[in-house]
């Protein structure tokens, strides 16, 4: 009894009571699927990366040669439309992160809740970004390479680099556009998701549940 009423005092003492943990946990976790929806929402329609200059994908800054030997020889309009479909793969894949992200929210284990909470305007993003960005990478390839062949990008970009590398000056090391508008894709709705994070965090009208408004109104 008396170790049982000091660990309770001490509980107590820090400000967290096991119930309300708990509930901060389920608003984190609440937070993360409301903005993973908007996000999803926002992302995966026409135009939902390519017209989004925070998120839009370019051609990978290791390929600058590419762009710049292609533009020489009056091929930029090339360059301009392979990055338009890397755009609209990663819009096509977008609704694909849905379930794959969902799962992934609903077993994580938010070890620090209160911590979390009270930190910056993106720290529950952030922090469940650094825990599973690596698994989800590998969840969300599939269909983004799948979007990339629907859309034309994988068959453009080999058109791109075989005539590049023609050129007596080309850079024999070829960039996996694969991987590349993969990480990308997965950074756009990353970031998405944080900047709804922001809205609940800094607008108690984007507060959009109970748990939310429990939640977040007694940081």
């Amino acid at each position: 009894m008396v170790i049982y009423r000091r660990s309770f005092l001490w509980t107590l003492s820090v400000g967290i009571v096991p119930a309300q943990t708990d509930r901060t946990s389920l608003g984190l976790k609440e937070a993360l699927t409301i903005g993973l929806n908007a996000a999803v929402d926002l992302t995966g329609r026409v135009d939902g990366y390519f017209r989004n200059e925070a998120i839009k994908i370019l051609m990978p800054q290791k390929l600058k040669a590419l762009v710049n030997g292609l533009t020489m020889i009056g091929m930029r309009g090339k360059v301009d439309q392979f990055v338009m479909t890397m755009n609209r793969a990663a819009e096509r894949a977008a609704p694909s992160a849905k379930p794959i992200f969902a799962d992934a929210i609903k077993t994580f284990n938010f070890n620090d809740a209160r911590r979390l909470l009270s930190g910056g305007d993106t720290a529950i993003t952030d922090f469940f970004k650094t825990k599973t960005k690596e698994p989800l990478g590998v969840a969300f390839r599939p269909p983004v390479v799948e979007a990339m062949g629907q859309t034309g990008a994988t068959k453009q970009f080999n058109d791109l680099i075989g005539r590049y590398q023609k050129l007596p000056f080309a850079n024999k090391d070829v960039e996996n556009i694969e991987d590349y508008v993969v990480g990308k894709a997965l950074y756009g709705l990353f970031y998405m998701v944080a900047q709804e994070e922001t809205k609940m965090r800094k607008n108690p009208a984007a507060r959009v549940t109970s748990v939310l408004r429990e939640v977040f109104g007694r940081r």
